[in-house]
């Protein structure tokens, strides 16, 4: 089978590799359709701390179930799937508290462990999340983006009253304008972002007004509206700040980022307003959630879609994602 392989930081290889046998508990899935993520960005050029090189990469994909191990149903041959890529251990405090995205063994498909930029890729079976008919196979990999911003939102708790600040309008700042204003009708969405590309991009699926702050400070373009609920993901480290001091008495603040930079930010901006501080990794069982939320069209999906390419094509298709923020949103991978 063919594998896209990252030997170590900045070597990309498309490898003939032997067809992985699942282990015990595990399901093999023909891939079908794989989309590029930052993180897949970060582990080719050396930049994600949590990735072991050589690495099969590639933690947003969808298949077909072909083979299954030992006590797994063989029934579920030829099922329809997406796959969570988060693999727990189940018995730590996170998992008991139902925080497994946080487990102390966590595992991360296409980090951890090989993934989905594959022709084919093992996982355990209770990550394989069957796919209704209604959900198409070209847009089937993008339940795990959504499951970011339900993971996000599970913490805020959106409310129709809220209005909402999302900060960035790449691919995880879209699905969280998407599942604030279609799951949470949330009737006020900001989005600040510093290239107008992507604020049109914010506006299409479903931004309520958009700044671009690149030059004008946020504060004087949102003329004292204070929202009581904001989403970093943009992830600079210097807008936790800005967040707290635009925000609402009250506020909820929900952080995505992984920046190692450090942030300056005082006690008094957050207790002053008795401010609530989330932040949020990964998904936590999210995917019957999203599931759902895509087959009853809360959410557009294909919205975010600008790009398909063969999987012979993924060192392109990366670099077209990694250079070109202007154009360029989710790039879905093809596998044959």
């Amino acid at each position: 089978m063919k594998s896209v392989v990252i030997e170590q930081p900045n070597e990309l290889r498309i490898q003939d590799r032997p067809l992985p046998e699942p282990a015990a508990g595990e399901v093999r899935v023909k891939v079908r359709y794989a989309s590029i993520c930052g993180s897949d960005v970060h582990i080719w050029h050396g930049h994600n701390p949590f990735a072991r090189y050589p690495r099969v990469i590639g933690h947003e994909f969808f298949g077909v179930i072909d083979a299954v191990g030992p006590g797994v149903d063989s029934g579920r041959i030829g099922e329809r799937v997406a796959v969570d890529p988060v693999v727990s251990c189940g018995h730590c405090y996170p998992c008991s508290v139902g925080r497994p995205n946080v487990c102390r063994e966590l595992q991360v498909i296409g980090v951890h462990r090989d993934g989905g930029f594959s022709q084919y890729a093992v996982a355990p079976a209770s990550n394989a999340w069957r796919v209704p008919d209604s959900i198409p196979d070209k847009l089937a990999s993008l339940i795990e983006p959504f499951t970011i911003a339900a993971n996000i939102a599970a913490f805020l708790k959106p409310t129709a009253q809220d209005i909402a600040l999302v900060y960035g309008a790449g691919p995880m700042g879209l699905t969280a304008i998407q599942a604030l204003k279609g799951v949470y009708g949330v009737q006020q969405v900001l989005v600040a972002d510093r290239l107008p590309e992507r604020l049109a991009m914010a506006k299409e699926n479903g931004a309520d007004a958009v700044f671009n702050n690149s030059e004008t400070p946020l504060a004087a373009q949102l003329e004292g509206v204070q929202p009581t609920l904001i989403i970093d993901a943009a992830c600079h480290p210097s807008i936790l700040a800005e967040a707290a001091a635009l925000a609402s008495p009250a506020a909820r603040i929900g952080l995505l980022g992984f920046s190692a930079e450090p942030c300056t930010i005082t006690q008094q901006s957050l207790t002053s307003k008795e401010l609530s501080l989330f932040t949020s990794r990964l998904n936590s069982h999210r995917f019957p959630q999203v599931i759902e939320w895509m087959e009853r069209g809360a959410i557009q999906p294909e919205k975010l879609v600008t790009h398909y390419f063969p999987l012979e094509q993924v060192e392109q298709a990366m670099t077209l994602f990694e250079k070109d923020p202007r154009t360029c949103c989710k790039v879905i991978l093809s596998v044959e």
